[in-house]
């Protein structure tokens, strides 16, 4: 990758936050009358329903505070930032500290989850706003709803149980996302002993997930690590590897390229790109077989916006360390592909969900999963990564 495509990937991932992405959602999503954030729209923007997704809510707060610290102290940003944390304090949270996934409008609770990811989201979103705005109550929120999910985390008993006894199981997306979410904890706050919670969920999804044997990353596991030969034991999710992939990726550049942390995040980029990639229509599936054999999930071959999104980060961030030639080839060819499907360019954004031949499935751009959040943090990271690559 030579410097004239380092600085037309540049301009592309900039112009695409700034004058695409952002301008899609702010200030358009802002809630006056009732506070955070209406972010269920359709392709072109307008309003398909006014409930609340916590998910959403708390990670848009993130966005913009995170634009406000890294790219520009633009007032509106952090004031749209608080907004959206002001409606999260106040209609969040349950009476138990436990957070409401689905809201109405207005935050009556609609339902709860008994995930913690919803806590892990508005701990890292109370963190970029406390950074943002110097606010010392946020930094203190912050640390205790990440507490919070943690103490939840390892104490499953406290909450609901999802399933019996019978075949204890543990799953990828946890320390995933708890590996995610705490390197944003010790960059926003400043605070070092979060490199101990980066470190237990780098192990656990070193120790529990990855088999070099099968030269797989699984997604469930049973409680030792060993491989459950049932539907839910053999599928496998490209997207949750390949993000995990490049947080570790990112952890290995913070301690400069950590040669360990360098070796386990590409072979899980290079198992599961090999895994996910379809030979025949491009893009990554969104899940697969361990085995090869058939999948339950009916939604499998689709091509969904975030898969690719963080395929794109974990072929770039591998192809910026190492240099090789064969990552750059890979980021190019994801790149292509899904600027070639995703954006729509009548009313801007991306769609969310694609047929596996590429064809939109469903043209809305918010529901409760989708919003600016995956697609926003390719766009910076990319060009914040390329930008620093240039300049050293």
């Amino acid at each position: 990758m030579d410097n004239k495509r380092k600085n037309e990937l540049i301009n592309i991932y900039r112009e695409g936050l700034l004058e695409d992405i952002l301008p899609f959602w702010f200030p358009n999503v802002i809630d006056e009358k009732f506070g955070g954030y209406m972010i269920i729209r359709d392709r072109d923007g307008s309003i398909l329903d006014t409930d609340k997704g916590m998910w959403t809510q708390c990670r848009f707060a993130w966005l913009l505070a995170t634009v406000y610290n890294t790219v520009e102290k633009r007032d509106e940003w952090l004031k749209g930032a608080l907004h959206g944390i002001d409606f999260i304090a106040k209609h969040g949270f349950d009476d138990d500290g436990r957070m409401w996934f689905h809201v109405t409008r207005e935050g009556k609770p609609i339902r709860k989850r008994r995930y913690v990811f919803t806590e892990f989201f508005a701990a890292k979103a109370f963190a970029a706003c406390a950074r943002a705005s110097g606010d010392e109550k946020l930094v203190q929120r912050a640390n205790e709803t990440y507490q919070l999910a943690k103490t939840y985390l390892l104490n499953p008993d406290l909450g609901p149980k999802k399933f019996t006894d019978t075949r204890p199981t543990r799953e990828l997306a946890v320390p995933m996302i708890r590996l995610g979410v705490a390197q944003e904890m010790r960059l926003n706050l400043g605070d070092d002993s979060y490199t101990t919670e980066v470190d237990e969920a780098i192990n656990e999804i070193r120790d529990y997930f990855v088999k070099p044997e099968l030269k797989c990353v699984m997604e469930t596991v049973g409680d030792n690590g060993e491989i459950l030969d049932h539907f839910d034991g053999r599928t496998v999710n490209p997207g949750h590897a390949i993000e995990g992939a490049w947080f570790i990726l990112l952890e290995a550049r913070l301690r400069g390229d950590d040669p360990d942390l360098v070796q386990l995040g590409c072979n899980m980029l290079d198992w599961m790109w090999k895994r996910g990639w379809d030979e025949e229509y491009g893009g990554i599936y969104y899940f697969r077989d361990l085995e090869g054999k058939p999948v339950q999930e009916y939604w499998h071959d689709m091509k969904q916006w975030w898969v690719q999104n963080e395929t794109v980060l974990g072929t770039l961030l591998a192809y910026l360390i190492t240099k090789e030639s064969r990552y750059a080839e890979m980021h190019c060819q994801i790149h292509d592909w899904v600027y070639a499907h995703f954006p729509d360019k009548k009313y801007g954004e991306w769609y969310g969900y694609l047929h596996r031949d590429g064809r939109v499935s469903v043209p809305l751009k918010g529901n409760m999963w989708k919003g600016p959040y995956h697609l926003p943090r390719m766009l910076l990271n990319g060009w914040k990564w390329l930008e620093a690559d240039l300049e050293s």
